[in-house]
């Protein structure tokens, strides 16, 4: 019944950047919370970055610094992701958790260096 869909990824060189929208298919602020997850080639999904409902938000100290999550639109959230690496490659997938927790396929960001 709830949908994410994310959008907004694909390729940049080092140091651009990019962003991340994930469309909800109903409001976002009816979500207890909400978030970006990142799954990298060879390594385990990685919490990126949280807000919660009252609009509190969380980084990973990988990204503390260059990521922004924001609530974009009533249905909209969104990751402005500047000053990216390398390290920053992965397929970066939409979270909301209303009781249970709901994800978006994803979209591909690729950080050429």
């Amino acid at each position: 019944q709830v949908q994410l869909v994310e959008s907004g990824g694909g390729m940049v060189q080092a140091g651009g950047s990019l962003r991340l929208s994930c469309a909800a298919s109903r409001s976002i602020f009816s979500f207890n919370n909400m978030g970006w997850y990142r799954q990298a080639p060879g390594k385990q999904r990685e919490l990126v970055a949280t807000i919660t409902s009252d609009g509190i938000t969380s980084y990973a100290d990988s990204v503390k610094g260059r990521f922004t999550i924001s609530r974009d639109t009533r249905n909209t959230l969104s990751l402005q992701m500047n000053s990216l690496k390398a390290e920053d490659t992965a397929v970066y997938l939409c979270q909301g958790r209303l009781g249970r927790e709901y994800w978006g396929q994803g979209t591909q960001v690729t950080v050429s260096s």
